[in-house]
């Protein structure tokens, strides 16, 4: 049966990430790091469950909160989408020096889009897996475009997401929509799985659709047909990790 094991490691900035690895029973064919979404944590249902799942099936993952999350030190609003990128570096090079080299990097929504960015500076990295991800990393703004005037004329505004009040701020919107991830997916180099609902409301599926578009092969895109943006149903998390489990028996060791 997988386990766990609490961990922290250093992020950017002077913050301290809390994060979870969940450990296979048995023999482990790789490791991986997973991103979560905008404001979703380390124990979101995307996250956790796809994890857990993972772990069942053979590869070890690490999950952690972004700073000001979760049990992660630092204030959510100073960071940016380049925070959000660094952090995944961050991340993988806790789990090198762990002996534990991060073979796949995971990201879900928003957390899909740093791991694209990402895996040009994680060398150990053999493939990115992206689940319900933008093309763009400005589409999250149109989550709190209402308060963008706000934003732009007093440096900051607070916002409900979910049944939480986070705080915007000038330097994040800049961020998300002055980034273009055209470059980076088309240099890639790197397998790459693009897991995508045909019905998701949050993130389009043509913004997979670009993603593949602009990415070289090796590349594989399976569209997860009734599955919503947040993965809420268990059988959501079970199928994309038996999906994630399958393609990667193309370059990882036999479990």
């Amino acid at each position: 049966m997988p386990r766990f094991e609490p961990v922290k490691f250093p992020g950017v900035d002077g913050t301290t990430l809390a994060g979870v690895l969940d450990l296979p029973d048995g023999t482990v064919r790789a490791w991986a790091v997973f991103c979560h979404g905008f404001t979703l944590g380390k124990n979101s249902a995307a996250a956790s469950r796809v994890a857990k799942a993972l772990a069942a099936r053979g590869i070890g993952v690490l999950r952690y909160d972004a700073a000001g999350l979760g049990g992660s030190s630092g204030v959510w609003h100073e960071g940016t989408f380049g925070t959000k990128i660094a952090d995944v570096v961050c991340a993988a090079r806790f789990m090198h020096r762990q002996g534990r080299p991060a073979r796949l990097l995971i990201g879900h929504s928003l957390g899909g889009a740093a791991v694209l960015a990402a895996a040009a500076s994680v060398p150990e990295a053999a493939a990115v897996v992206t689940i319900g991800s933008p093309f763009e990393p400005r589409h999250v703004v149109h989550l709190f475009e209402h308060v963008l005037d706000e934003v732009q004329l007093d440096g900051s505004a607070a916002v409900i997401l979910g049944r939480e009040s986070f705080r915007i701020r000038r330097e994040l919107v800049a961020d998300l929509l002055g980034t273009d991830l055209s470059g980076p997916i088309a240099s890639l180099g790197r397998r790459l799985l693009v897991l995508h609902s045909p019905t998701d409301a949050t993130v389009e599926v043509a913004n997979a659709e670009r993603i593949f578009a602009a990415a070289a092969q090796p590349k594989s895109f399976i569209s997860l047909d009734g599955c919503d943006h947040l993965l809420t149903e268990r059988w959501q998390a079970e199928r994309i990790a038996g999906l994630v489990a399958v393609w990667a028996d193309g370059f990882l060791p036999p479990g």
